[in-house]
């Protein structure tokens, strides 16, 4: 390929494993960017990524600096620091040109053209491969088209910011764009993990005044505690229809449940959960992208319940994200105490596991340390 550079990065087999060996990342065209990475965040749709049709380089949370970019690129320039945006918006359809930046037309597959670059953008041992949700941050060097980026202010840390770019987006966002949550509301998080702790910082910037965190495990409660929540409840394994916890959460609300409830455990068999801790007339968010079948109770949703899936906490890129390094400048939005760990990518499978077995709140791959 003309002008590739050789790029070490992690390709997914599609069987649940993975080898980090060299790639050739070609160079840009018209308006694509070859960004150098700096950091990239470690989600859990990275380890469910590990049994997509490989191979694939894996990662879709990332931030770093432009290396090259393509004649049409406006807007950008050589070294500069940006954020990597999964949605890649095209700007023009209705969705984009309506705030909604997140359900483009494009990367919805509701348009001819793809939110990837044209193939081939990226070999390995001869071979065109795809990239994790048109990214593939999990490599010393990735090829997205300029929509996919958002200049990143100095004065933010990229192994921090990095995070951005997909958990903290989709519960800062889904409390703000999605659920709407007002001054004085009450708000339900289950499950604290990296986007439950997102909704709770999200919900405490929206002013909510009872903020209540649910868990198994304490450690996730105290972290919740630090970042926002007012009150929190451990549940046990033998609060298998959440009797107790909802309960707890009627006994501090009054007896009439949440105004809101946002599941965020990842466990696709809670998907109807939130419904259980809301008032008439409440709201429930389901976070965790479940999909198939998943068994519920219409009394869960008596009377006039509102059950929503947001995608991607509702983001538009231009929008959303300026206001995000804004609250995190002004201290309002804690990214700094979500990083947990940094690790090498020689390190990803022990930070998949550490993920996996709660060790991590949120772990980041570092490829380069910056300078201050």
């Amino acid at each position: 390929m003309r002008g590739a550079i050789t790029s070490l990065a992690a390709i997914g087999n599609g069987s649940g494993g993975f080898v980090i060996e060299p790639t050739q990342v070609r160079a840009p065209v018209g308006s694509e960017v070859r960004v150098r990475m700096a950091a990239a965040g470690i989600c859990h749709t990275d380890q469910q990524s590990l049994s997509w049709e490989g191979p694939l380089v894996l990662g879709h949370e990332g931030a770093g600096t432009i290396e090259s970019m393509g004649p049409d690129v406006s807007g950008f320039e050589l070294g500069q620091r940006v954020l990597l945006n999964w949605a890649i918006p095209c700007g023009h359809c209705q969705p984009c040109t309506s705030q909604q930046g997140h359900l483009c037309d494009r990367t919805q597959g509701l348009a001819k053209a793809s939110p990837s670059v044209d193939l081939p953008h990226t070999q390995w041992q001869h071979q065109d491969i795809r990239r994790s949700f048109h990214l593939g941050t999990f490599s010393e060097y990735t090829l997205v088209r300029s929509e996919a980026l958002t200049p990143l202010p100095d004065s933010l840390v990229m192994a921090h910011a990095c995070i951005l770019g997909c958990g903290v987006m989709t519960g800062v966002g889904s409390v703000i764009n999605s659920a709407k949550v007002q001054s004085g509301d009450s708000v339900v998080v289950l499950g604290c993990g990296g986007v439950g702790l997102s909704v709770i910082q999200g919900a405490r910037i929206a002013g909510a005044k009872q903020i209540i965190a649910l868990d198994k495990r304490e450690e996730s409660l105290a972290r919740a505690l630090s970042l926002g929540a007012t009150h929190t409840w451990q549940i046990t394994d033998d609060d298998h229809d959440f009797k107790e916890a909802v309960a707890q959460v009627r006994a501090i609300t009054e007896s009439r449940g949440a105004d809101h409830a946002f599941e965020a455990t990842g466990l696709h068999s809670l998907a109807f959960a939130p419904l259980k801790f809301i008032r008439h007339g409440g709201q429930a968010l389901q976070l965790s992208g479940a999909h198939g079948q998943v068994p519920a109770s219409m009394l869960d949703f008596w009377w006039d319940k509102r059950y929503l899936t947001p995608l991607y906490g509702g983001c538009h890129p231009s929008r959303d994200f300026p206001k995000l390094f804004r609250w995190i400048e002004d201290g309002q939005l804690d990214v700094a105490n979500m990083v947990t760990r940094h690790y090498s990518l020689f390190q990803l499978q022990e930070a998949l596991n550490d993920m996996m077995n709660g060790t991590n709140l949120k772990g980041v791959i570092v490829f380069e340390q910056e300078t201050t």
